[in-house]
């Protein structure tokens, strides 16, 4: 019997949609939908996300313009043009036989690194035995000028070498305080010199003019610095690592001891780097003592002018016609007959201790000098103060984490501990901690009833 067509149209339309229907299964499983031609009306794509704005911290707080510590530097051309040395101070003549070259690294901080300068050339040091390290890592865009006095890098290369009649070393690159440490150490090896001084830039010294030695008299720090220098270089004396003036703040070195070592540890580039040296140089049985040579401070300030290093009061001569007052009682120090230990220079010591008490009770911590100057930009090697300040703290961390990797331990008196220099990168971490030790011993015990477990097996296997 024929179908209607009403009929056939729909059996037609039911076979098409399953059709359809099969056909779109197939596709979706397949995935040959996704490269099935969309025409282009039909399309209706999401519009992309919104990209995403860099977002800014806080810009710091603006800080004062810094002014330059030593106007009388600033116009002169020779060190003929700056104020007199104190003449009880002044380095010997004609030079000594050894040489006494002294290293002050530096980084950022112009005023405080002028100070120190000024500091050792005022108590007696050779100026041109004093070597300024420039490790700000801008190359040589202090020796050319090209940087300004609010950079934190900034140094005034023409007066330190012309004006004050120093030396200037400068880094290829920025180094780390190891680093920079080896520095020291290879230049002396390049040069020659059995021994070597150095100093932070944040520590100036002064000689102790109130200081007399029976049968010498008063002597400058540099003059003391010297016989310590020369007392470590009798045959007697014993293998000498170094001697340390308020401990390091002021250091005399043995270049071949560090080279023997090793040098400083590259990979502790900072804080803990001292200890692991120290500790490995005693692991030697290297000689590391305190010496004394005058006053050496820990700052994080400078003095408004530098010439207080120089001025001295003037000696008071009598007239012909006077008559001697009866002596009184002296209300402080007294000024010895040759101008020593005068007022001013008492007025300076209490300015560097009011200094050292300032820094060492600030609450924003010791080190807020390294971090003061927020200029330059613009200027060649340009680096965010803030961001530049961020990376030299992660950084030292980082030299903690290694420290401890290396010890087994965080803190620092490894020979206590009853460590020696084989055991570095070897030991367990935290190895000192009664649950490690308990752990290691469980361990330990586990192993060997494994061990004892597979020689019975072993010799069951033989009986058989």
């Amino acid at each position: 019997m024929l179908l209607s067509q009403g009929r056939l149209r729909q059996a037609f339309f039911l076979l098409l949609l399953g059709f359809v229907c099969a056909s779109s299964v197939f596709l979706f499983k397949t995935g040959l939908w996704e490269r099935l031609p969309v025409p282009k009306q039909l399309k209706h794509e999401r519009p992309p996300p919104p990209k995403p704005t860099p977002l800014y911290k806080p810009k710091p707080e603006p800080r004062p313009d810094i002014v330059d510590n030593f106007p009388s530097a600033a116009t002169a051309n020779t060190p003929s043009d700056l104020p007199p040395i104190p003449p009880w101070n002044k380095p010997p003549e004609p030079h000594i036989e050894e040489k006494t070259p002294l290293f002050i690294g530096f980084t950022r901080n112009w005023r405080l690194l002028q100070q120190v300068v000024v500091s050792y050339i005022t108590a007696g040091w050779p100026p041109e035995d004093i070597y300024v390290v420039d490790n700000s890592g801008v190359m040589y865009s202090n020796q050319n000028g090209l940087l300004s006095l609010q950079n934190p890098f900034y140094l005034d290369h023409k007066r330190l070498t012309t004006v004050l009649g120093i030396n200037v070393l400068t880094t290829p690159t920025l180094l780390t305080f190891a680093q920079l440490q080896n520095f020291f150490t290879f230049t002396s090896v390049e040069k020659g010199w059995e021994h070597y001084f150095w100093a932070h830039m944040d520590s100036p010294a002064v000689s102790d003019e109130e200081y007399e030695e029976e049968g010498l008299g008063y002597r400058s720090l540099y003059r003391r610095a010297i016989t310590v220098m020369k007392e470590t270089m009798r045959p007697d004396y014993g293998p000498l690592a170094a001697r340390w003036f308020a401990y390091d703040r002021l250091t005399l070195v043995r270049t071949k001891a560090y080279v023997d070592v090793g040098g400083w540890d590259n990979l502790i580039p900072y804080y803990m780097g001292d200890c692991d040296m120290h500790e490995r140089l005693w692991m030697k049985k290297f000689i590391i003592e305190d010496a004394k040579a005058g006053l050496v401070y820990d700052v994080a300030s400078s003095v408004d002018d530098l010439e207080m290093f120089y001025r001295r009061g003037p000696l008071k001569t009598k007239r012909k016609d006077e008559v001697d007052a009866p002596p009184a009682e002296p209300a402080g120090p007294v000024t010895k007959p040759d101008g020593r230990s005068s007022p001013e220079y008492h007025e300076l010591l209490k300015k560097l201790d009011e200094m050292q008490r300032s820094k060492n009770d600030d609450k924003a911590g010791r080190n807020t000098w390294q971090s003061r100057q927020q200029g330059g930009e613009g200027e060649p090697f340009h680096q965010d103060g803030a961001g530049f300040e961020q990376g030299i703290a992660m950084t030292m961390n980082f030299g903690r984490d290694v420290f401890e990797a290396k010890w087994g331990r965080g803190e620092c008196n490894l020979r206590v501990a009853g460590l020696s220099e084989s055991d570095a990168w070897r030991l367990i971490p935290n190895w000192e901690r009664e649950e490690v030790q308990q752990k290691a011993k469980d361990d330990r015990e586990r192993m060997e009833k494994e061990r004892q477990k597979e020689l019975k097996e072993e010799a069951k296997k033989k009986d058989s």
